[in-house]
């Protein structure tokens, strides 16, 4: 029972900022003894599944910009595919993420509330996606914990308009991610249904509140320490490597 709330309990509150939650099924799944390679793959899974939730609820809102995302898209889907083909040591990794994240969650919350948008810089965007989608699918997760602080930061979009375009990226990148797991015959599940009905009804309850509820400022730092978590929990593991 208690990894059932604790698995709705972060659908709810990632959701709420247009993210799936892989880091923190992660986490949870890791908690309770789920092998590597089920515990991953469970994560990409409930991530589509919250994060596809976000993306609807957050488009019906009116938040959703295709001219927005699709730069990030075009280049993402198929670097995630090829990330979820590849197998390296998660050290290195787990490092840089954790510092990264940590210093955008401490510049996120302190960041005005809202501010007029610019313009997309294309060339940017590009690039970026080619990223985020390679370190989507080495990592098993959707990519939103790292779009969403650049796109606020960088200013071009205010909150809500940035946790609906990192949902819907984050259920395009987990898909190329677990269809790039399929092909090197890693793609392994256990009894998910639990998890599913759990997500599912976090994932309803957070994205709501987020899209209809939560105003700007306070859904940036609910976005910030939600990174913060993430942070720590990495700095942590690459901590017990050493």
């Amino acid at each position: 029972m208690l990894p059932l709330l604790l698995v709705a309990l972060a659908a709810a509150v990632y959701s709420s900022v247009g993210h799936g939650g892989a880091s923190a099924y992660l986490g949870i799944l890791s908690l309770f003894g789920v092998p590597p390679g089920e515990m991953s793959t469970s994560a990409l899974l409930l991530n589509v599944l919250v994060a596809g939730i976000a993306t609807i609820t957050y488009a019906r809102a009116g938040h959703l910009s295709i001219q927005l995302i699709w730069p990030f898209m075009v280049t993402s889907v198929p670097s995630a595919y090829l990330g979820g083909l590849l197998h390296v040591a998660p050290r290195v990794y787990t490092l840089l993420l954790g510092t990264a994240l940590l210093a955008a969650a401490v510049r996120l919350w302190w960041t005005p509330s809202e501010r007029p948008p610019k313009p997309l810089a294309l060339p940017v965007a590009l690039v970026s996606g080619a990223g985020i989608g390679v370190l989507s699918g080495i990592v098993g997760v959707g990519g939103g914990i790292f779009l969403s602080p650049l796109m606020l930061l960088a200013g071009w979009a205010g909150a809500k308009q940035t946790a609906a375009v990192s949902a819907a990226f984050i259920v395009v990148n987990s898909i190329a991610g677990l269809a790039g797991r399929a092909v090197r015959g890693a793609l392994v599940v256990g009894d998910l249904w639990p998890l599913v009905v759990a997500a599912f009804l976090g994932g309803l309850v957070g994205s709501r509140v987020g899209a209809y509820r939560l105003p700007p400022l306070h859904l940036r730092r609910v976005l910030a320490l939600t990174l913060l978590f993430v942070a720590f929990k990495n700095l942590r593991i690459w901590l017990g490597s050493l």
